[in-house]
């Protein structure tokens, strides 16, 4: 089936995992209580109020929020407010070059190939479109955020629902049978292709297992014969 849009997930398909737990999250630990001093914290406390109504147990808010903070890192937990905070702590991380972004060696040459083919490229990760957008801006590769069209991240929707497919396809402009979702996660291609998408479960290096699953599998953009 012929593709003619590319939507990519980051973590474990463009750039290492351990990128992101061994740099970014960390980093933005260390930082977080300095940057809570000027934030708008309203959603945070939102989420913590929500969380405190369905009794997950958060850190009492009077324990300050870089308590909630590390809770809501520690748990992984993919929290809009959380991923907007990480964001902005990073922000001042890349502009002060502390940090640079991370892609495997395979990522340039196939973002390349593929606009030779006039096929749009976007990205789709549970970091916020800020975080996304510093990362691919850094790399060692050079900045590859001219090779990328959009960027999406939960304010879209859950990665694992398939309204959250079907809303980006609208935004592509294209059935989403033209759509191929590159990931390292089965459940999030699973819920692709419920929207109608191509899939392709990508492993790398430091991945995690998956369960079994009928997606095709890649270990590399160079893979992927057509396109």
């Amino acid at each position: 089936m012929p593709v003619r849009g590319i939507l990519l997930d980051i973590e474990g398909t463009t750039t290492p995992i351990a990128f992101v737990y061994d740099v970014l999250f960390p980093f933005a630990r260390r930082h977080a209580a300095e940057h809570v001093k000027k934030a708008d914290l309203t959603d945070l406390r939102r989420e913590h109020d929500e969380d405190v109504r369905q009794g997950t147990d958060p850190p009492a808010w009077s324990l300050g929020p870089v308590a909630y903070i590390h809770w809501l890192m520690d748990q992984d937990r993919k929290s809009t407010a959380l991923k907007n905070i990480q964001g902005k702590i990073w922000l001042e991380g890349y502009a002060s070059g502390e940090l640079h972004g991370e892609v495997f060696r395979d990522v340039l040459p196939a973002l390349e190939r593929w606009r030779r083919r006039q096929i749009d490229v976007r990205i789709f990760s549970s970091g916020s479109v800020l975080a996304q957008r510093l990362l691919f801006s850094s790399t060692a590769a050079g900045d590859l955020t001219k090779w990328i069209n959009e960027y999406f991240d939960t304010t879209t929707g859950p990665k694992n629902d398939p309204a959250s497919y079907e809303r980006i396809a609208a935004l592509f402009g294209m059935p989403a049978a033209d759509i191929l979702f590159i990931s390292d996660v089965t459940r999030e291609l699973d819920a692709a292709r419920g929207a109608g998408m191509q899939t392709l479960l990508c492993v790398r290096p430091g991945n995690h297992k998956q369960p079994p699953h009928d997606h095709a599998v890649i270990t590399s953009f160079d893979d992927i014969s057509a396109p």
